[in-house]
């Protein structure tokens, strides 16, 4: 059981905090709800007491476990990933991952989603999976080392920042660049 002012994690959403535990007469059974504030977007959520285990709210993870996932991150950048199926595919896969309470399964989808964005352009949806990974990951991460959430993301976009074309190569619209005086 949480008490009021202890910082929780809820899946998909987010760091929150504990602002009260309210009881309410619902269909004639007396019922007790978390009132979770999550940090990242103000927005409340109201968690049956009975089912905060069961939709995944949890504490903080341990400091050694954020530092290993934050330390596999920035040493991950050159860690391939198995980017055989299409877009689509990955997308819904990414989805049902973004769902589970275990930071570490969070941390991958961003990893994953960070090293693909090396090599070639993203998705829309997989823009947004990437964004949302990196808030989950690095608020969390934040919360429990007492660093700066945007210094986090900062650092990891400086890592996985896309690898630059070799000179001479093909540019992304496919044709070759011009090495010299362009032609008018």
């Amino acid at each position: 059981m949480y008490s009021v002012d202890d910082l929780v994690v809820y899946p998909a959403q987010g760091v929150g905090k504990i602002n009260g535990i309210d009881s309410k007469l619902m269909g004639g059974a007396h019922c007790e709800f978390y009132s979770v504030r999550i940090q990242h977007s103000n927005i409340t959520l109201i968690v049956p007491v009975k089912n905060a285990q069961n939709v995944g709210l949890r504490r903080l993870v341990p400091k050694d476990t954020a530092a290993s996932i934050l330390d596999t991150l920035r040493n991950g950048t050159e860690k391939a990933v198995y980017v055989g199926q299409n877009w689509n595919r990955r997308f819904r896969e990414y989805t049902d991952k973004m769902k589970s309470p275990d930071l570490n399964v969070v941390a991958g989808v961003l990893h994953e989603l960070l090293v693909i964005g090396r090599s070639k352009e993203l998705s829309f949806g997989e823009r947004r999976l990437k964004d949302q990974a990196m808030a989950l990951v690095a608020g969390e991460i934040a919360e429990v080392l007492g660093m700066s959430e945007a210094a986090i993301k900062r650092s990891l976009a400086e890592l996985y920042a896309p690898m630059p074309a070799p000179q001479g190569s093909a540019s992304p619209s496919g044709k070759a660049r011009s090495q010299g005086k362009s032609a008018r």
